[in-house]
């Protein structure tokens, strides 16, 4: 079964274009030029990934990004036509996981959604891990804090589990980017900064350690 792709494109060039060669590869495209619409074809079409552009008539990219997320964990990647960091910023606070900007070589596109596709795929059968009183089921995908459950949007989920296999050793960016974005080049850091910020604040602040001019560590 190919795998539904919901671009949302005010731009009709690039809408064509992106929408043409993701069709190429086997992707499915669904597309919509603006983010009320956008709103309504995910709700309605229930695609594998949503590729956003930040900058959307109605309803913005950013905000189409915080409403998906109120009731899905769907893969979310941004298009930033300058990748200014305000936008980029913005993108992954609203709950995106990645982030390209325009215009995006085909093959960098198409590299960045299977990398999404494979992090939101299940984790092979592995034992709870209890780290006081923060619990990862990676098995059942599940992560609870002082024995309520949480939610975490997929990357804040391959994130805490890289951690979560590494007890107290420190992780550089770039081995994060690697492992958790799947990135075989250099990526932004912003992204894995971002990311921790909000995994923090879903699994308590202090359980992630940021180890200056290094990187980060999950506390034993």
């Amino acid at each position: 079964m190919s795998v539904s792709v919901l671009l949302v494109e005010d731009d009709e060039v690039i809408r064509r274009s992106v929408g043409m060669a993701l069709e190429r590869y086997g992707y499915r495209v669904v597309s919509a030029a603006d983010g009320l619409t956008g709103l309504e074809l995910f709700r309605a079409a229930d695609p594998d990934l949503l590729l956003l552009d930040v900058m959307l008539p109605g309803l913005d990219g950013i905000g189409l990004c915080r409403r998906v997320r109120e009731s899905s964990l769907v893969p979310i990647l941004m298009m930033s036509a300058r990748g200014d960091a305000l936008d980029v910023v913005s993108g992954l606070e609203a709950g995106a996981d990645d982030y390209v900007v325009k215009p995006a070589d085909t093959s960098v596109l198409v590299a960045r959604i299977r990398a999404l596709l494979r992090r939101a795929t299940p984790v092979p059968d592995t034992p709870r891990l209890v780290f006081g009183d923060l619990t990862v089921d990676p098995e059942a995908l599940e992560v609870y804090v002082a024995g309520e459950q949480i939610s975490l949007a997929p990357t804040e989920l391959r994130l805490l589990l890289e951690f979560a296999a590494n007890p107290g050793i420190v992780l550089d960016r770039q081995t994060l980017l690697r492992n958790v974005w799947d990135y075989g080049w250099d990526g932004d850091s912003r992204v894995v900064d971002l990311c921790v910020q909000r995994l923090r604040r879903k699994v308590g602040p202090d359980r992630v350690e940021t180890v200056r001019g290094f990187g980060y560590k999950l506390r034993r």
